[in-house]
């Protein structure tokens, strides 16, 4: 569930219709993830699917789930209905820390690796983990978290060159390998995560073996 958690901190949101009726939703492109998060939460909804507008959009597969009881539990981790800015690390013990970044990080996280000092002669292959947030406060804590583990010397900045209204939490390569074990040395067979980013990880530390 923590990595469920995760998730919803990234691609969640709460709901609130005209007559009362509270929801919290996911709403992803990838529907074999959803639809494991789904089997994880035991729920029985139908997932709903919109379809692209635009040549360059994806289809958006999404869970919605109606009640308020679960409504307030995630208003009380601090999952509010504009929690776009005021996103809050929730109180999550530190044996299932690690479960709930890896949510995060397969909703709003990215990881990156390729050469540089392409015109030396000598290129180095590097690797990057990172985590986007327009909430500031949301990735200050994360990365003070990360540090009790020994993932430190994360950098905050904010978008791209100074620009836009988001942040971003940014790992080098030292702490971005230990964050690929951080976030998946501890896998059970039923534990989600996103093969696609998992393998990034994995063909870095193949090809510097």
């Amino acid at each position: 569930m923590a990595y469920v958690l995760g998730f919803f901190a990234a691609d969640g949101y709460i709901t609130v219709n005209k007559r009362g009726g509270q929801f919290w939703c996911i709403q992803i492109t990838d529907k074999e993830l959803l639809e494991s998060i789904k089997k994880v939460i035991s729920a029985e909804h139908k997932i709903s699917v919109r379809l692209p507008k635009k040549a360059n959009e994806s289809i958006i597969y999404r869970l919605q789930i109606g009640s308020i009881e679960m409504c307030n539990d995630l208003r009380e981790l601090g999952f509010s209905e504009r929690k776009t800015k005021s996103l809050a690390i929730p109180n999550v013990p530190e044996k299932y820390f690690s479960a709930f970044v890896r949510g995060y990080f397969d909703g709003d996280g990215n990881v990156w690796s390729g050469t540089i000092h392409k015109s030396r002669k000598t290129r180095t292959l590097v690797i990057q983990t990172v985590f986007t947030s327009c909430s500031v406060e949301f990735l200050e804590k994360m990365k003070e978290r990360l540090h009790v583990f020994n993932i430190e010397r994360g950098v905050v900045r904010r978008g791209k060159q100074g620009k836009g209204n988001y942040y971003r939490l940014v790992y080098s390569v030292l702490n971005t390998l230990k964050l690929y074990y951080f976030m998946y040395n501890r896998l059970g067979t039923s534990d989600l995560f996103l093969q696609r980013k998992k393998d990034v990880f994995e063909k870095y530390i193949k090809l510097r073996l």
